[in-house]
């Protein structure tokens, strides 16, 4: 924090000096009786941040006490100028932290709150919208309205709300390791600044990818990467898909070179992204067993080899910039996709029936007309590039709480990210979530 001209500690002091700037530097708080609704207003969401998964602590409460308010608004010449000044100030400065932890949340790994308070960011603005609400009709609801508008988030925050507002002192008690799990995930919510109907999401816990249009949801299973080389979480769009993308391995190469290398290692296909193909164009599961079953008969066998970051890309490919180099694609070993658990790849997304996704990028790109040939191209194992004319975003996700019919569904926590970040938003003193899950 840094103290401003009136002595006082701010989260975001160029906000707030924007904020007084456009107010005409009026007080924004400290009015009379009979105009002080949105001031009260302000002081209850203050105190109901627990129902949005954040925390009283980083609101100034102890300087923004009821009993120091009313005397401002019902004796202020009781007060000193001073020290209405400074009550206003930090009254609009936690107003202006809490519209920024609901919009960007408190721990945004790509918008830091230095960022934010630069105003160079497009888009969002805090003290803007603070002035709007103030001249608007409903204050409340046009401060809440900063919020995410996903499905997803509106859930978790309809629970929070119940759990730490209308279930409070209620026969009805939730864990606080769940209102936690809650918490935790809202934030990475709002980290993923998704916006609109039209999206691709892929939550890596959940295995899952969901196609988003404006009326209707696609679901399809998926496989993530393992605990040692896990997906990221990013945001791109698929600007294309690619039928055949892998590159099939001259036979004599694979013959001469790399089944001797194989029999060597049993890993090495696996280590140099090779997946092996009978002459029908059955994939085949490698073992050293049956390694040395394909080397008594080579010529019965080959090989594809991918250059992403899995064994094979499949017959299909969604391709979308990211600094990572991992792909949304295909895979030729479905049966992966009937386990449980699925955290199995190198990084890149597997996607369960990827030639469905494909026809409905498609046709949601005003190009039914190009699903026939891509279908060829699939069957054919033909290289050939579809390039989106509307591309689709795309959101990758790590959400280990989700609700399904009105109630809490946990995911496991398969890359231990959530104890780091429940650490960060409420310190090490309090329990942990990993200690009671």
């Amino acid at each position: 924090m840094k103290k401003s001209t009136f002595g006082v500690e701010l989260c975001y002091p160029n906000s707030v000096k924007r904020f007084y700037k456009a107010n005409g530097f009026n007080y924004a708080w400290i009015k009379p009786k009979d105009k002080a609704g949105q001031t009260w207003t302000g002081m209850l969401l203050l105190d109901c941040v627990l129902q949005f998964g954040l925390n009283h602590n980083d609101y100034h409460p102890e300087k923004l006490s009821y009993d120091s308010l009313r005397t401002m608004i019902n004796e202020p010449e009781k007060v000193s100028e001073v020290a209405k000044a400074q009550y206003d100030l930090l009254l609009t400065d936690a107003l202006i932290t809490f519209m920024n932890h609901l919009h960007y949340g408190k721990l945004n790994p790509e918008v830091s709150s230095a960022k934010i308070d630069g105003g160079g960011l497009k888009g969002f603005n805090a003290e803007s919208e603070l002035i709007s609400a103030l001249k608007g009709k409903d204050f409340m609801l046009t401060l809440l309205s900063v919020q995410p508008k996903t499905k997803e988030y509106v859930q978790l925050q309809s629970y929070m709300r119940l759990i730490k507002g209308q279930y409070v002192d209620d026969c009805y008690e939730v864990p606080e390791t769940e209102a936690r799990k809650i918490a935790i995930n809202m934030e990475r919510l709002r980290w993923a600044n998704i916006n609109g109907f039209n999206y691709i999401h892929i939550n890596i816990p959940s295995y899952s990818v969901k196609l988003h249009e404006k009326d209707t949801t696609y679901d399809f299973k998926a496989i993530v990467g393992k605990a040692e080389t896990q997906t990221p979480v990013l945001s791109s769009s698929v600007t294309q898909i690619t039928t055949g993308p892998d590159r099939k391995v001259p036979q004599h190469v694979f013959t001469q070179t790399l089944l001797p290398q194989a029999i060597k290692n049993s890993d090495f296909f696996e280590h140099n992204h090779y997946e092996i193909y009978d002459i029908k164009g059955k994939h085949i599961a490698i073992n050293s067993y049956r390694i040395r079953q394909i080397n008594s008969n080579p010529a019965h066998y080959f090989a594809r080899q991918s250059s992403a970051c899995d064994n094979s890309l499949g017959a299909l490919v969604f391709q979308f910039s990211n600094k990572f180099n991992i792909y949304l694609h295909d895979s030729p070993n479905q049966a992966l996709f009937e386990r449980d658990l699925r955290a199995l790849s190198h990084g890149c997304i597997r996607v369960q029936q990827a030639e469905r996704l494909a026809e409905l990028l498609l046709k949601y790109d005003g190009s039914e007309s190009k699903i026939p040939l891509m279908q060829k191209s699939v069957n054919a194992y033909q290289k050939r590039n579809f390039i989106l004319r509307n591309p689709v975003p795309v959101k990758i996700t790590y959400l280990t709480c989700e609700i399904q019919e009105g109630l809490p569904v946990f995911y496991k926590d398969i890359y231990h990210l959530d104890e780091t970040l429940e650490n960060q938003l409420y310190g090490m003193s309090e329990p942990s979530i990993a200690d009671n899950l």
